[in-house]
């Protein structure tokens, strides 16, 4: 089954940004810098193909439509070989309508990926931000200076050379290019890490990665392509309502 694995944390940090408070620092400037940017909600489409656990074959094909609203409301309709399936998320609750029309609430062990509310940077501080990476396992006290594709960026939560711990890695203009974390899977504990690319602003200052790759355990699991995004458009509260997707809404 899909997950929304795209662990988006739209934000920019300075490359000085080598302690928790210089990073702290750092977030607030950027949310200063986008102070005249408002962003309510998004709606993303999406292509995505999963590969089997060789990370070489591509195994099978799909569409998402991602709806999201701020703050922390989340609806993904996805379609995998002619099937469709709804999940929706609304804090840290989430709600699946399956392919036969049942809906029912994921218990924890399913809800694991729906955290594309850390997409938008709005309506939080950045003490908020840096606890939700805390969440992760991101220290946020740990820091250096990369490159990535010939940019500067800061990698928050591991040392030079350490490929290992969980991290984030942020371009001053672009915001997330990689998020990486160590995740409980049926096979175990794994590193997880997702590559983001092709960022491309969609209002003001705000970029959205229309490239996202997935790996687990050093292999490929999921390629997305993102094919447009669209902001402020208002979108319908019943969207994200548990009662109205019980209905088959």
């Amino acid at each position: 089954m899909v997950r929304a694995l795209a662990v988006l944390v739209v934000v920019a940090f300075a490359a000085a940004a080598a302690q928790g408070a210089d990073a702290r620092a750092a977030i607030e400037t950027y949310f200063g810098r986008l102070s005249g940017v408002q962003i309510k909600d998004l709606v993303i489409e999406q292509t995505f193909t999963l590969y089997h656990p060789d990370g070489l074959h591509p195994r099978s094909t799909g569409e998402q439509r991602v709806y999201v609203k701020v703050p922390r409301r989340q609806r993904i309709e996805q379609t995998i070989e002619g099937a469709r399936e709804v999940r929706l998320a609304v804090g840290d609750r989430v709600w699946i309508r399956q392919r036969d029309g049942k809906t029912y609430e994921a218990p924890p062990s399913q809800r694991e990926g729906e955290r594309t509310y850390l997409l938008v940077p709005f309506q939080r501080t950045a003490d908020d931000l840096l606890a939700e990476w805390r969440t992760f396992g991101i220290r946020d006290t740990v820091a250096h200076v990369a490159r990535v594709r010939g940019r500067a960026v800061t990698v928050l939560g591991a040392q030079p050379g350490d490929r290992d711990s969980p991290s984030v890695w942020l371009d001053e203009e672009y915001g997330v290019v990689r998020f990486v974390t160590r995740e409980k899977l049926p096979t175990g504990e794994t590193l997880v890490d997702l590559a983001l690319s092709e960022h491309r602003p969609i209002a003001g200052g705000f970029f959205f990665p229309h490239r996202q790759e997935a790996f687990v355990g050093g292999k490929l699991l999921m390629l997305i392509v993102v094919r447009s995004v669209v902001a402020n458009i208002n979108l319908a509260d019943e969207l994200f309502d548990p009662d109205a997707l019980r209905r088959g809404r």
